[in-house]
Parts: C-alpha cells; sequence; structure tokens
C-alpha cells in the first residue's frame, strides 16, 4: 500500500465557536486512462485532495443543523443520504461562505474515478477502490444488511481513501454523458451550457449488486433527487492551512 498521510482542515462554528475536522487525502497528479474498454481515453490530472470519508451526518449536521439531516439510516458516523446533488451544492456555498473562506466543490467525475483507483498509484487488477475483493473495501448488497454502514470500517484503497466502492453512491460535479468524447482531459468537470438535465454520480452503494460498485461504472440523476443510498464527498483544489 501506498497511503499518503492525511491533512486536517478543521472549521471552527460561526456560531458556537466549536470546531469539527475534515481529513482530507492529497491525491498526486499524473496521467492516467480513464474508463474501460472502448471508452477508454487519456487524462492528465493536477494534484488535488479528496476527503478520506464520504461526507458523514455528523459533519453534514455540524454545517446545515440537526433539522437538515434527512438520512433514512442516522448516525453521526454514518454517511449522510437523502441528498441531492442540489442540496451538496447548498452545503458546499454554506461551508466554504461560514465556516472559513475554503474553496470545497464536488469531485469532477475523472477526479472521483482518479483517486478511486489509487492515482499514480492505479492498478486495473483492482475492480473495486483498493481491491480486486469486494468485501474487503465495500458495503454491498452481499454485507450490509440493507443500511448504509459507518465510514472506515472497510479496508482503504491505495492512496488511504476510504469507501469509495458502496455504502453511498457519490454526486460528482459532472453533468451526465453518456460516453467520454469530448471529455475534457485535464481532469476538470465536463459541464454544458446550458447544464444538463442528469448529474452523475459514481462508486454504488449499499443496496448494489457486486458488480453496481465497481469504479468504472457510471449512473445519473437529475440533480433534485434524494434516495436513501445517495451521498457525497468533499474535494479540495489546493491544501494551504
Amino acid at each position: 500500500m501506498n497511503q499518503t498521510p492525511t491533512k486536517t482542515v478543521t472549521l471552527q462554528h460561526p456560531t458556537t465557536g466549536e470546531t469539527f475536522d475534515i481529513e482530507l487525502i492529497e491525491v498526486e497528479g499524473g496521467k492516467a486512462e480513464m474508463g474501460e474498454g472502448k471508452g477508454k481515453h487519456p487524462i492528465n490530472i493536477p494534484t488535488f485532495y479528496i476527503g478520506k470519508y464520504p461526507v458523514t451526518q455528523a459533519l453534514y449536521v455540524f454545517v446545515m443543523g440537526k433539522a437538515e439531516n434527512r438520512s433514512r439510516f442516522k448516525g453521526k458516523d454514518r454517511p449522510v443520504e437523502m441528498v441531492s446533488w442540489e442540496d451538496a451544492k447548498r452545503f458546499l456555498q454554506k461551508l466554504n461562505s461560514e465556516f472559513g473562506n475554503f474553496d470545497f466543490r464536488l469531485p469532477s467525475e475523472s477526479e472521483w474515478e482518479y483517486a478511486a483507483r489509487g492515482g499514480k498509484h492505479w492498478r486495473d487488477k483492482f475492480e473495486y477502490a483498493g481491491s480486486k475483493n469486494i468485501e474487503e473495501v465495500a458495503w454491498c448488497d452481499k454485507n450490509s444488511h440493507r443500511e448504509t454502514n459507518p465510514v472506515g470500517w472497510k479496508k482503504a484503497n491505495q492512496l488511504g481513501i476510504h469507501d469509495m466502492s458502496g455504502n453511498v453512491w457519490e454526486w460528482c460535479e459532472d453533468d451526465y454523458h453518456s460516453d467520454y468524447e469530448n471529455a475534457p482531459k485535464d481532469g476538470s468537470a465536463w459541464i454544458d451550457e446550458p447544464r444538463a438535465s442528469s448529474c452523475v454520480v459514481r462508486g454504488g452503494g449499499w443496496n448494489r449488486y457486486v458488480i453496481g460498485c465497481r469504479v468504472a461504472i457510471r449512473n445519473y440523476l437529475i440533480p433534485s433527487s434524494r434516495y436513501y443510498y445517495y451521498g457525497f464527498r468533499l474535494v479540495l483544489p489546493q491544501f494551504n492551512r
């Protein structure tokens, strides 16, 4: 394993003064091929920082307040779910404007897959994020007991990132396109003008069959959709703290 040391961003609540630590993993930039089969295409991604875990209910409540936590499976260390892409964007706007001068955002689809595969330590033999054995790294229909589970209980991938396969699907910034033709090659999000009707989700969830949790699998939903198997993860383009 080539796990990267965790970096920490400490939030301070603007009203109570309480603090909350967000753990991030540095994903060193590099060249790779994203996708599989005929969909493979080259990318060259700059370095970025990604959440060690998907956004938990504890973090979501710290920023948005308890009343905003619609998650079906309650637990402070479980990933937040029942959040739409629009909810995730509202969370980010509040986080960045009220809790410090941050630039947190959703990952691009390229960043998500590059991080899930281990970045520069990419291993095609790993169908899932960090392993070819799904039960080592993911909560899926085989082992989840039909619910989310606390983040970090499964093995991390090569970079030290947890739960990128299974547990909850994760929203990306990108509009959904049926293939990668004309996709950006610099790791940025693929955004239409005007915006498309659906956004990308990646990673599979607790309710998915094994094949649905592979790192190359893509799905999409309209931005207002909320389900109890969709969450999100944070990206920070630069770490200056």
